[in-house]
């Protein structure tokens, strides 16, 4: 008998689209809930996106994105795919959706509607904006929101342009704040039986990378500048080149580890750089000293010399190193699943783990099985067939 997964018993019903909602249910199928992945007759954009698997009409994106779940076809403008999709509902415990403000309610499937046809409901909205506000029913990509949160202010070499992050970052942080948010709400509906709504935005989500730097604004005035690769409270911080043409990054985040590189780099006792407070006042200075310090040094002499210090250094690794890494390869943090290799389960929990069990599957494939489960015949057209 298969090993019991700790969340095998949560039916979540995946009805949202692109990278943030879905990533939330991936999270929840990869420890063992039954995520049934409901697509229009077109299908989720995602398996558009990006690289497509030679032989597939599906993107690597989507066999992440879609990993672990069951994928059915409804047309829920046709009144025989809303009728199976209440009836889908019924059997859930969550239902995730990322549509604007007001387009459920449209379709006929209002959270007050379902929530009297199953009280324990956990219903996760995942907006741009959130389901209120004056920007509440504006359309939303993850670009948008690293603008608007203040990211993209920061992110790049100063005096220079803005930038946005190569990943999708906003997206995948807030498909991981979806997810313990609705563990959350299981919680609470097995303690009183009530489920409830989760409001979530993806420019909430992000702000909440921020740090300090919202209080540091509200009560100094400060805005943080861009540095490039440096953090305005830790110095030096960056990325640095070697004579080699490598390319190293390294952190001096508590003092303990500042005194020890300072020593190393022959500046030891010096005031400019005793103290938090004095090296982030000296910035350019310090800095500029770990840029000639390593600029003359091969990457090999520079990473044997930190660590002999006991100081934080690391490799900046393109994928192909990544793949080569020796720790990445030790933890499995890259497993081949239906013959596609993507990133392995995390966190990993000793007691109940979780396990990638299929990559995304192709469209409609359980349409059939998952339709028979509920008893429910629906005619071709209301599948999209």
């Amino acid at each position: 008998m298969a090993e019991q997964r700790p969340l095998s018993d949560v039916r979540v019903i995946d009805m949202a689209t692109i990278i943030a909602g879905p990533g939330a249910a991936r999270h929840l199928a990869d420890f063992g809930a039954d995520v049934i992945k409901v697509e229009a007759p077109g299908g989720d954009a995602t398996r558009r996106l990006g690289w497509t698997e030679p032989g597939s009409d599906d993107s690597y994106f989507w066999k992440l994105a879609g990993r672990g779940k069951r994928s059915i076809v409804l047309d829920l403008k046709h009144p025989k795919g809303r009728e199976a999709m209440l009836r889908l509902v019924d059997t859930a415990d969550v239902l995730v959706e990322n549509m604007r403000p007001g387009k459920l309610e449209g379709l006929g499937l209002a959270p007050d509607l379902l929530h009297e046809r199953n009280r324990r409901l956990v219903i996760l909205r995942v907006t741009g904006f959130g389901q209120s506000g004056p920007y509440a029913s504006r359309p939303a990509f993850a670009t948008l929101i690293e603008a608007m949160s203040g990211l993209s202010a920061i992110s790049g070499l100063p005096g220079d342009q803005p930038l946005l992050p190569p990943i999708p970052l906003t997206d995948e942080v807030t498909g991981m704040l979806g997810a313990f948010s609705v563990m959350v709400a299981l919680r609470h509906a097995e303690n009183t039986g009530e489920g409830q709504v989760i409001d979530l935005s993806l420019l909430e989500s992000t702000l909440q990378l921020m740090g300090p730097l919202p209080s540091a604004f509200a009560h100094l005035g400060y805005l943080q500048p861009r540095l490039g690769a440096g953090l305005p409270w830790t110095v030096p911080r960056g990325t640095y080149q070697c004579a080699d043409g490598a390319w190293v990054a390294l952190s001096c985040s508590n003092d303990a580890v500042a005194k020890r590189v300072l020593e190393l780099v022959g500046a030891a006792g010096d005031p400019r750089f005793a103290t938090f407070q004095a090296r982030f006042n000296n910035r350019d200075e310090l800095e500029a000293l770990m840029v000639d310090w390593i600029a003359v040094r091969a990457s090999g002499e520079v990473m044997r010399r930190f660590r002999e210090v006991d100081a934080a250094i690391a490799p900046v690794c393109t994928m192909a190193e990544v793949f080569a890494d020796e720790q990445v390869q030790h933890r499995n943090a890259i497993v081949e699943v239906d013959g596609v290799q993507m990133q392995g389960i995390a966190p990993r929990l000793s007691a109940s783990p979780g396990e990638v069990r299929f990559a995304g599957r192709s469209l409609g494939a359980d349409t059939i099985e998952v339709l028979s489960e509920l008893g429910v015949d629906v005619p071709p057209e209301a599948t999209g067939n």
